[in-house]
This record gives structure tokens, sequence and C-alpha cells, in this order.
């Protein structure tokens, strides 16, 4: 098991791409790994047959244990070759043997030449004593090896409609058919895009979300924000995917099991366990040496963001962003961008060792999302750089990469500000734990048509307007309650007045 390049200890083992007696080539996807950040194809590193599979599947398995035999059809008696990149080199005496088809005496030099080009010598105390290592002219044999492909620049997306006929087991099928899930438009996360209990699980979910009564979401019509008292007959709990949801009854993990076509997760137990990894593990450690360093302060402002509304309807009508998903999250990422270039300090982190507090010139700013494998937090590079277009397709981007598990560790390194939304669960507000190293963290609460005041003096009238609540928690090591409130109500004057962000 090596190190996938993310410095971890560990990981599990999610599915085997090739079978005990399959040929193999270098380079051949072997095994799907699963660390905390993301999900990994490891490939192999020599050609030949698989003799042996070590570990099982759903195996946590430490870094540098073994975990495939294969046999590449030499001789013993050679000395290993160095192997691909990231593997390392082996600590073990090597069992390679020499290639079949060379004579014995070209085989015999060849090997001792390498031998000697590799063998290790005691350090010499004088200059003298230095033995400069042995030349061998290697001499090219079989077939080249394929080259590397070019590493994408950023996370590649694969939409369901490209991923071409279904592929999942008959039990997932099943799964599905029982929820209602059409697995024509689900993109899976398993071995070759096979799609997993998981995907159809997620699938699910999603699909639950779209469907329930839209108070306060922050989704991509405007008909999402009335939730002023319905006046027409109450309308019957709904039943998605074969399972019984109504109101605040559903709470994950699908509800009820008579919903579920028989299915009951705690098979008879009056309780039932899983193992702490993955996200959830990671999640934790973040979420613990998060309270245990920070110094929390929270602040929180009601607005009338009505402005804010009225200008995502006059954008979805813009030729230039057909085709995008628009929101209102993407003026409150603009907002707090621009809002950040005026308070630079909630930009920043506390470097402990070096007794220095980090001001960032970019902007990191990470969107936190419920995806299929858990609470992840990926983030747009550089976002105060992007106009308002380029805001909207990196945001679509990242909620679509998201969507579909395809995020990698690039999509959440560095991040130096995150945005959580509980809005789209129909909260008012929250009290968010910062984010790693970062030293504050925005959360935005649901929007929702109240009665608001508006005019002055004679003119002043009640009105329904849309109006959220607005929340902030910040380190108060670093950030004073001066620059956490005059950040906030740069935010907020932006989200009441969109026409604002000229002056900024």
């Amino acid at each position: 098991m090596p190190d996938p390049g993310e410095g971890l200890l560990e990981a599990e083992l999610v599915a085997w791409r090739v079978t005990e007696g399959q040929t193999i080539e270098v380079n051949d996807v072997l095994v799907e790994i699963e660390t905390a950040k993301s999900l990994v194809e490891l490939p192999s590193p020599f050609a030949g047959t698989v003799t042996a599979l070590l570990v099982a599947e759903g195996t946590t398995v430490e870094v540098g244990s073994p975990i495939v035999e294969i046999e590449d059809g030499e001789e013993d008696g050679e000395e290993a070759a160095p192997n691909l990149v990231g593997y390392g080199a082996s600590d073990s005496t090597s069992t390679r043997r020499r290639r079949r088809g060379r004579g014995a005496d070209e085989s015999s030099s060849a090997s001792e030449a390498l031998s000697a080009a590799y063998s290790q010598h005691e350090p010499g105390r004088r200059t003298d004593q230095v033995q400069p290592a042995a030349t061998v002219n290697a001499q090219p044999e079989g077939d080249p090896l394929p080259t590397p492909g070019r590493a994408p620049a950023e996370s590649q997306l694969v939409l369901a409609s490209e991923a071409g006929s279904v592929k999942a087991k008959p039990p997932v099928r099943k799964y599905a058919k029982d929820l209602g899930v059409d697995l024509t438009g689900v993109s899976g996360t398993g071995p070759d895009g096979t799609i997993t209990r998981r995907d159809v699980e997620a699938a699910a979910a999603f699909r639950y979300l779209d469907e329930q009564p839209r108070e306060g979401r922050i989704i991509n019509d405007n008909a999402s924000f009335q939730a002023g008292p319905s006046t027409g007959p109450r309308e019957e709990p709904r039943s998605h995917a074969g399972t019984s949801f109504s109101g605040s009854n559903f709470g994950g993990g699908f509800g009820p099991t008579e919903g579920l076509g028989g299915f009951d997760p705690f098979e008879g137990r009056a309780e039932r366990r899983i193992p702490i990894k993955g996200v959830r593990k990671l999640t934790a450690e973040n979420m613990v040496r998060s309270v245990k360093t920070h110094v929390h302060v929270t602040e929180w402002t009601t607005i009338d963001v009505t402005g804010t509304m009225e200008f995502v309807e006059r954008l979805k009508e813009r030729r230039e962003f057909a085709g995008l998903r628009v929101s209102p999250l993407l003026i409150y990422a603009k907002a707090i961008c621009l809002a950040l270039g005026r308070n630079p300090d909630l930009n920043t982190s506390w470097d402990e060792e070096r007794q220095e507090i980090v001001y960032y010139r970019d902007v990191n700013l990470g969107i936190a999302a419920a995806t299929p494998r858990g609470l992840m937090v990926p983030n747009i590079k550089a976002a105060q750089r992007l106009s308002l277009l380029e805001l909207c397709q990196a945001i679509n981007r990242l909620v679509q990469v998201s969507r579909e598990g395809k995020l990698q560790p690039g999509d959440y390194a560095r991040g130096t500000f995150t945005v959580t939304n509980v809005g789209v669960f129909g909260i008012d507000a929250g009290t968010p734990i910062i984010n790693g190293d970062e030293s504050a963290i925005f959360c935005m609460g649901a929007i929702q048509r109240r009665p608001w005041v508006v005019g002055e003096g004679s003119s002043e009238r009640v009105e329904p307007r849309s109006v959220t609540t607005l929340a902030v928690a910040f380190d108060h090591r670093i950030i004073d309650g001066e620059q956490g409130s005059r950040f906030l109500h740069d935010v907020g004057s932006i989200l009441a007045e969109p026409a604002m962000a000229l002056l900024y």
C-alpha cells in the first residue's frame, strides 16, 4: 500500500479492479482505495499475472503493508529494478527472476553490472577511497511502456449522460428499484463507473431534498423562497423513492424502515454500529482540533435581501448565464470576496509554531458541501479575481463535481475562508465551527418572506420582503469585534443593495 501523496498513514481498500489469475500490464489499475480525503486508483508497477489478493475489500490497510502478489515471469537471481514513483523502494530482498530468452553469458554480465551499479559501499574517510559507480550500458528490450498522460489542471467531471450504459450489480439494481431511483441518471463512483449502494442512497437523498417544500432554500427559482402560509388543503406526507418522509421525521438514514420495502438496517437488533473512518473520522478530528485551538466568537445580523433576489432573477435572463445555475450563493460569494478585500484580517491564519499571523493574498473560498462521502469543503482558488460570470461557472463546477463524488485533494487544499449554508434546510442561522487553520467562517441562513418595515417618515410602511439572517464566526485571537462586525456589515450592505458593490 503506497502513500497516494496525501501524507497519510492508512487507507481503506474499496474495490479490486483485478482478479487472481488475471494478466496485467504496467500502469493497469489494480485497486481503488479511499483515503480520508478522496478516492484514488492505484496502478500496477509491474506486468505479469496476479497470483494473490492479500487484503479483502473494505479493509483499512497501513501504508507499506503488502496487498497483492504479482508473478512477472522472471527467474530468480536478478536485482529488482526501481518501481513506479510513489511506491518507494522495497526493504526486503528481491525475488525477481531473470527474463527468459537471453543468453546465459549476457544475462550474467548484465546482472553483475546492474548489481555493481546499485551496490552499497561504505563511505570512505579519504577522497582516494571513493568508489565510483560502475557504468551500465542498458539496451531496450520488449515493447516500450505506455507514455503517461497529461495530468488534468483541475478535477474533471463526468456527467451521467456521458457515462454510457448503466453498470450496477443485481443487488444494487434491486435496491434502486425499491427506492424508485432511475439508474440512468446516476453516476457511479465504483470501479469503472459501477454504481454502488452508496450512489443509490445519495441519489435518493438529493431527490428527496429537491422534492421537499422549498421554504427558504437557496436554489434556482424564485418560487422556492415563498414561505407564506398555505391557503390550500394540507398535503399528505409525500412518499419519496419508496420511503416515507414527513416533515422533520426525516432524520437521515432514510427514516422509518417500513418505507424501505422490508429492509431493516438494524437487522432486528436494538442498535447498530459503524466504524469511524474516512471522511467522518477526518471531520471529527478537524472539528475537535478547531474547537481546542480557535477562540470562537459568533455575530449575527438580519437583513432584507429582496435586492439580491431581484438581481438573481435578472442574471438568469442574461445570455451570458444561459445554462448555468444562478442562485443567491453567487451573490453571497461575491459579496464575501469584496468584504474580505476591505477586512483582510478575516482572510488569515494563526501560525502557532512561528508565533505569526499569516495574511493571504488570495481568497480561496471554501463552500461546505454535503457529498455522497460526507461533509467536504472544496474551495475556489483566488475567488476574488473572478468576474461574476467566472465565479458562477466555478460554483457550478464545484457543486457538480461534489455531487458526483469526484473531488480531488487539490479541490479542498489551501482554503482561506469558508461559507456554510444551513438555509437549504430551512434553518435561520447557526454558530459554525471554523474550518481547519482558517480564522473565520460565514453562515448563510434561510431566505424567507416576512413582513418588513420599509421607507422612512411619512412613507414608512410594512411590506412582505425576502429576509435572512447572516452569521460569521471568527477567531478572537486574530480578529477583534470591530473587524468582525465591519466585515459582516459590509457583506450585509451588498446583499441588501447589490449596487453597493460598485463602491468596493
